[in-house]
C-alpha cells in the first residue's frame, strides 16, 4: 500500500476520514448512554473509553509509522492530534449558544484530567535531553508514562466517587438528553466495540494513505504527521465532542478530548516498542518539541478557562476558546511553512 499513486491515496484518506466521521458520531451517542447505565459517571467515560475509541485511528497510524521506519511521522501525527483536538473544544464551544462551553463542563475530574495531561506532556520533553538511555530498547521515560497514566486514571475515578470539592453550582447544564433506547447494556457494549474497531481500520487507511502522499509530494513527514494525518484521524474527536455538547453531555465532551490526549501521549510509549532503532525520543526535533510545547501551553489555557469559568467572551465564547483557536492556526501556519 505503501506504492499507491498519489490520486488513489488521496481517494483512499478521504474515504478513510469520512468513515471515522460517520463511526465518531454514533459513538458520541451510544457513550452518552452507557454512562448512564453503568453509572461510571460522564467524565471516567469519557477518559478512558471514548477517549480510547475515538484515539484509536491516531493510534494505530503513529504505531504503524514507528514500525515502518517512519519516527519522524509518529511523532508528529500523535503530538499534532493532541493540538488539533484540544483547538477541537473551541469549534465545539461556537456550536453551543447559551453559554461557554467550559463553563458548562467545569468539575473536579475535569481538572484532574487536564493536570494529568501536562504531567504527561512534559515527560517527554524530559526524554530529549537527558539522559539518552534505552532499556531493551526502551527508554525509561516510556515507563514512567504508563505509571504516570494509571495513577492519573486512578485520581479521576477517586475525584468523581471522593470529590474533595466541587465546582460552585451555578445553573443546571449537564442534563443529558433522557435515555429511550430500550437496548440493553450488553447491546451497546458491543455497538461500541464495533465502531471502536472500525475507527482503528480507517485509521489504518490513513496512515497508509499518508505515508503514500509524502512519498508522491514535497511535503515532510512532519507537514504531513502533525498537520494532515492529525487532523484527519483526530476527527472521531470532533465529531463526538460536537456530538456530545448538542446531547448537553458537557462533562463528557471535555473528557473525552483530555482523556484522548492522554492517549496520544501514552501512545509515545508504544511507538517507543515499535520503534526498533532505538528510542523514539532520539528522533524527537525541533519540531516535535515545538508541538509539545504548544500543546502544553494549549492545555494551560484551557485549565485556566475551566477555572475562571467564563459564561460569555469573545464572539460569545470563553477566551480559552479563543486563544485555542489562534494559537492552533498560528501553529498550523508555522509548521506548515517550516516543511
Amino acid at each position: 500500500m505503501s506504492n499507491l499513486s498519489l490520486e488513489i491515496s488521496i481517494v483512499l484518506f478521504i474515504i478513510s476520514a469520512v468513515v471515522i466521521v460517520v463511526s465518531g458520531t454514533r459513538i458520541a451517542e451510544i457513550a452518552d448512554r452507557l454512562a448512564q447505565k453503568t453509572k461510571l459517571g460522564q467524565a471516567l467515560m469519557g477518559a478512558l473509553f471514548l477517549g480510547f475509541s475515538t484515539s484509536l485511528p491516531g493510534i494505530v497510524t503513529s504505531i504503524s509509522a514507528a514500525l515502518g521506519n517512519h519516527p519522524v511521522l509518529a511523532l508528529s501525527n500523535a503530538l499534532g492530534d493532541i493540538a488539533v483536538q484540544t483547538a477541537f473544544l473551541g469549534i465545539a464551544d461556537i456550536t453551543y449558544l447559551e453559554a461557554n462551553l467550559e463553563y458548562a463542563a467545569a468539575s473536579v475530574e475535569t481538572l484532574t484530567q487536564g493536570s494529568l495531561l501536562i504531567v504527561l506532556l512534559t515527560i517527554p520533553l524530559l526524554a530529549t535531553a537527558y539522559p539518552l538511555i534505552n532499556i531493551w530498547g526502551i527508554h525509561p521515560a516510556s515507563i514512567g508514562l504508563v505509571i504516570t497514566y494509571i495513577f492519573g486514571l486512578r485520581l479521576v475515578a477517586v475525584a468523581h466517587s471522593s470529590p474533595m470539592w466541587k465546582a460552585q453550582d451555578t445553573e443546571k447544564f449537564e442534563t443529558s438528553i433522557e435515555e429511550t433506547d430500550s437496548s440493553g447494556t450488553v447491546k451497546l457494549w458491543g455497538y461500541f466495540l464495533i465502531l471502536a474497531v472500525i475507527l482503528a481500520i480507517a485509521g489504518y487507511g490513513v496512515e497508509k494513505a499518508g505515508i503514500s502522499i509524502t512519498r508522491s509530494t514535497h511535503l515532510s513527514e512532519n507537514a504531513v504527521g502533525s498537520l494532515f494525518t492529525a487532523i484527519s484521524t483526530s476527527l472521531p474527536e470532533l465529531v463526538t465532542t460536537i456530538a456530545a455538547v448538542q446531547r448537553r453531555a458537557f462533562t463528557l465532551a471535555v473528557s473525552g478530548v483530555l482523556g484522548g490526549n492522554s492517549f496520544d501521549v501514552l501512545v509515545l510509549a508504544l511507538c517507543d516498542l515499535a520503534y526498533h532503532k532505538g528510542s523514539i525520543y532520539h528522533a524527537l526535533t525541533e519540531h516535535q518539541v515545538f508541538l509539545l510545547a504548544l500543546t502544553i501551553l494549549m492545555t494551560g489555557i484551557l485549565l485556566l478557562g475551566l477555572l475562571r469559568r467564563e459564561k460569555h467572551g469573545i464572539g460569545n465564547i470563553g477566551f480559552e476558546s479563543f486563544l485555542l483557536l489562534l494559537l492552533y492556526l498560528g501553529g498550523f501556519l508555522l509548521v506548515f511553512f517550516s516543511g
